[in-house]
């Protein structure tokens, strides 16, 4: 039996994690660390700085450690990340750290020396991973295969014009089809269909499929058709072609998982020399509210919800908070009881007192495991901070969001 071991990364390289997490939300900071430039080819964003990426890098890791559901609170797994969210990621002093986890102070500090150690081992070994994918005499092609990017891509929902990203497609392919003599027609009148999705990623689908569809037609005009309805938006893009259709469009390689990570549907229909095909893209997933003065957990939980199709809202005050809700009424709502200025307990009151939101559910996360006055000022959930990706997603599940 072979038994794998997990590299040890060296002192200094666990030095560099700590001073890091002690600067986990100074951007400039982190972006003048070596750390910073060693952690760059993993996975980092075009679109990010170092310090932006390093701090994903750091809270990705931190989350890693979180143990499994039902875990005991007094678990070594538990104590570790507890740890690390409570001093690192919600900002508490060691002292604070370690009454509300019951640990002396020597114990917090030996533990949270353990847990730094678990982050750089975490980081450590996706350094030599990307050392050694560089390294390989086949990470060319690894590098460039459909399933590595896919595997790589994160997708992050806004408001989107659907037609306008559809105009940017098409002038992208132009001369494709001017080559082919292929000409796009719209359908007028041509509705307003503004979608939550991720613009990068939806512009590089539509561009794939009017690619292809040029491909399989020649000197023809496509005729495109927008209709909104409750749901979703729809796309029916309607082609002639004297063959059966060379590309289905549901397995190509390239557009099948795009559309599966939107969550857009691809539908091919007809014959006999005409065909259309159906783009069915949902409006938007649920609304999330989330109201915390903690910008850190704020990303965190954005990015966890995200992921599931949902659009998340930001508010890092409670103030803030009630401004968002007089403009829009949200599936669900997160909110920390202890904010500045405006508690939480105060806006979950008036929450409950608005007549547009008096049932909208609501999740309150505390530092304060009091979910008995959570529930009879109006909580929906209560979860005890620091707050795991499961916890949320299970409350949401719960309570019929996501």
């Amino acid at each position: 039996m072979i038994e794998t071991m997990t590299p040890q990364p060296p002192d200094q390289f666990v030095e560099d994690v700590k001073v890091a997490l002690e600067h986990l939300y100074d951007f400039a900071f982190l972006q003048n660390l070596a750390l910073a430039q060693q952690l760059a080819s993993s996975k980092k964003r075009p679109s990010q700085t170092l310090g932006h990426h390093l701090r994903r890098e750091l809270i990705e890791a931190i989350e890693a450690l979180s143990p499994e559901p039902g875990a005991a609170a007094h678990a070594p797994d538990m104590r570790q990340y507890n740890l690390l969210q409570l001093h690192y990621v919600e900002g508490l002093t060691v002292q604070d750290v370690g009454q509300r986890l019951g640990l002396s102070t020597r114990q917090t500090h030996r533990s949270l020396r353990k847990a730094e150690a678990s982050v750089a081992t975490i980081l450590w070994t996706r350094v030599q991973s990307a050392t050694a994918v560089s390294q390989s005499p086949e990470s060319a092609a690894q590098l460039s295969s459909v399933q590595a990017e896919f595997a790589q891509l994160e997708t992050t929902l806004q408001p989107t014009d659907l037609g306008q990203l559809l105009q940017e497609a098409q002038k992208a392919v132009a001369p494709l089809a001017q080559a082919r003599e292929v000409t796009f027609q719209r359908e007028e009148p041509w509705p307003r269909l503004v979608v939550s999705v991720d613009t990068a990623v939806s512009r590089q689908l539509l561009l794939s499929v009017l690619s292809r569809l040029i491909q399989t037609t020649r000197e023809q005009i496509i005729t495109i058709r927008g209709t909104l309805g409750e749901e979703m938006a729809q796309l029916s893009l309607s082609f002639p072609t004297a063959e059966p259709l060379a590309h289905n469009f549901a397995s190509d390689s390239v557009i099948a998982p795009l559309a599966e990570k939107l969550g857009w549907k691809m539908v091919v229909e007809g014959g006999n020399g005409r065909y259309q095909l159906q783009i069915q893209i949902p409006l938007h997933g649920p609304v999330v509210l989330v109201v915390d003065d903690n910008q850190g957990l704020v990303e965190l939980l954005e990015r966890y919800l995200t992921g599931h199709n949902c659009r998340v809202i930001a508010a890092n005050s409670g103030e803030e908070g009630l401004a968002v809700l007089n403009r829009t009424t949200p599936d669900a709502i997160i909110l920390d009881a202890m904010m500045p200025d405006v508690s939480g307990w105060d806006v979950l009151q008036t929450i409950r007192t608005r007549v547009e939101t008096a049932e909208t559910p609501v999740i309150l996360c505390s530092v304060f495991n009091d979910p008995e006055l959570a529930y009879a000022l109006g909580a929906s959930h209560f979860i005890s901070k620091p707050v795991s990706r499961d916890q949320i997603l299970t409350a949401l599940r719960q309570l019929k969001v996501v």
